[in-house]
């Protein structure tokens, strides 16, 4: 009997001007051991098609977390609130990368901890149907999927986990313009392999050495 290996995604690499301001954002988050970067300059505008999410147990920490990206150098995208499936905010990043931090509680249940349960990245695509059967092709599993909306992916261990929505979903649902052009500025690394989606996602193997 054989046994399939799901891909696991252990790091993502944000290409930046300034490494330094870069690295100390994501020591302030408690996620440089997961977040990593390295030079780049690659011409790019507006949206860049993808943003990064923490999910947190409660609302407090939500809170914690916006705070601790206002003061490493983030600037506000959607303040904290409440909504319809819980409570969250987004910021952007120094070097320009969205993130969202976001609970599906809505009441706190004990002190709030710079703690987080789950990385999140979401790749906004131009046909969610088209990339998620290269992803199943490349070895991923889905364990969500919503038509043409929304899918979700396995994320074994303690992968960083892989959901993709359309350009213009993800980019509403952070608060930002869809518009955008030029270069992702990020790289997956993962034992699934080198390889680039019809998105221009590009992804490198685990053992691909590491910069900055």
């Amino acid at each position: 009997m054989t046994t399939t290996t799901v891909p696991t995604i252990d790091s993502i690499v944000l290409e930046v001007a300034d490494v330094a301001a870069a690295e100390a954002f994501h020591a302030a988050l408690g996620v440089a051991d997961r977040v990593h970067v390295r030079f780049g300059e690659a011409p790019t505008r507006g949206f860049r098609g993808y943003t990064l999410s923490l999910v947190v147990s409660q609302p407090s920490t939500v809170d914690a977390f916006i705070r601790a990206a206002l003061d490493g150098g983030a600037t506000a995208v959607k303040p904290p609130a409440k909504s319809f499936w819980g409570y969250g905010g987004v910021v952007q990043a120094p070097d320009g990368a969205i993130w969202q931090v976001a609970t599906s509680s809505k009441k706190d249940t004990g002190p709030a901890a710079l703690e987080y349960d789950d990385l999140v990245l979401l790749l906004g695509v131009t046909n969610v149907k088209t990339t998620k059967q290269f992803y199943v092709e490349h070895g991923l599993t889905v364990t969500k999927s919503f038509g043409s909306r929304y899918v979700e992916f396995a994320s074994p261990g303690q992968g960083i986990d892989l959901a993709l929505y359309s350009r213009r979903a993800a980019a509403k649902a952070a608060g930002v313009d869809p518009d955008g052009s030029g270069s992702h500025r990020i790289v997956v690394r993962s034992d699934a392999g080198a390889f680039t989606d019809p998105d221009g996602f590009a992804w490198e193997s685990s053992t691909a050495e590491r910069h900055g």
